[in-house]
């Protein structure tokens, strides 16, 4: 018995290995996945084991950088702040984040160790991510048909390019203004915050991810629309739903304050509109595809004589 996308993977891959166009049985489907499975285990370790060895930069450099008012997002607000300040007497505290240098302490015997090793793990599945969405391109390819493998051109490219992206701007803008809120909102003056590490570094990992994830947006609206399940039309009707949603998801990753809002909100709902612009590009390739199919159908067909 056969399942059938990893059928046509390897009825793909036999036609070029052999002449002879004999059909892979499941288990050696099976045992081609294994092998693609593997490597990409092997790439994500040696960048996970690189990540470990540098302990120092990963932390000191990037993991506890944004809580630190030197980071790069932190001193640009500042800067922003000052024009704005110069040039239209504006100032508003909103812009002025991790001004005063978060504490963090660990009350854990293997919580550094445990810290270490996560955050190792992390950013070597972030660095390995392009191998990785390749091998997985890899195994799916061969099972393509030829106009499928022309449209999807660059596939690997631009789903690992959406993702680092999307990295970037959660670390770079996200993070930071999610540090500065959760670390200086308090629900009483007798109550002190006090950062456990594993809690610092959970919610930096986390933002950060998720903003990677949610950057794919774009591409997951192009194979939706690929297979159906969405359309422009669609896409246009709930707009305005849309963007409800992605202002509470804006609102929710980010400081409840306007700047910090529209600052996440923008890129999210210029990827919608990328988004919509995809699935209408699809579904007008489809339409022409088609008429061309209908149109040659006609050509072909034999014309009827009257009598």
């Amino acid at each position: 018995m056969y399942i059938y996308p990893l059928k046509k993977v390897y009825m793909a891959k036999s036609r070029k290995k052999s002449q002879k166009k004999e059909e892979m049985s499941f288990l050696d489907h099976l045992e081609e996945l294994r092998w693609h499975l593997v490597r990409s285990v092997l790439g994500a370790t040696v960048f996970i084991v690189i990540a470990f060895l540098n302990r120092r930069f990963i932390f000191e450099e990037v993991i506890l950088k944004p809580k630190n008012p030197e980071f790069f997002t932190n001193r640009m607000l500042i800067n922003v702040n000052a024009w704005l300040e110069t040039n239209f007497g504006l100032k508003t505290e909103a812009l002025a984040i991790n001004q005063n240098p978060l504490e963090i302490v660990n009350i854990d015997m293997a919580g550094q160790f445990m810290s270490h090793l996560k955050v190792s793990i992390v950013a070597g599945l972030i660095i390995a991510s392009p191998y990785v969405i390749w091998e997985i391109w890899s195994f799916i390819k061969p099972a393509l048909y030829p106009h499928e493998k022309r449209q999807a051109t660059g596939a690997v490219f631009f789903i690992s390019l959406l993702f680092l992206i999307g990295i970037l701007f959660g670390y770079y803008i996200i993070t930071p203004l999610s540090v500065h809120f959760l670390a200086s909102y308090f629900v009483s003056s007798e109550v002190q915050n006090t950062i456990k590490l594993s809690s610092y570094i959970g919610t930096v990992t986390s933002v950060t991810f998720a903003s990677g994830v949610i950057f794919e947006l774009p591409m997951i609206i192009l194979f939706l629309s690929k297979v159906g399940l969405v359309t422009p039309a669609f896409m246009r009707k709930y707009r305005r739903h849309a963007y409800i949603i992605l202002l509470i998801i804006a609102a929710i990753i980010t400081p409840p304050d306007v700047f910090s809002q529209i600052l996440v909100s923008i890129p999210l709902i210029i990827l919608y509109e990328v988004s919509v612009y995809l699935s209408w590009s699809v579904v007008r390739k489809k339409k022409k595809r088609l008429e061309a199919e209908e149109a040659g159908n006609n050509t072909n067909s034999p014309k009827i004589e009257n009598e």
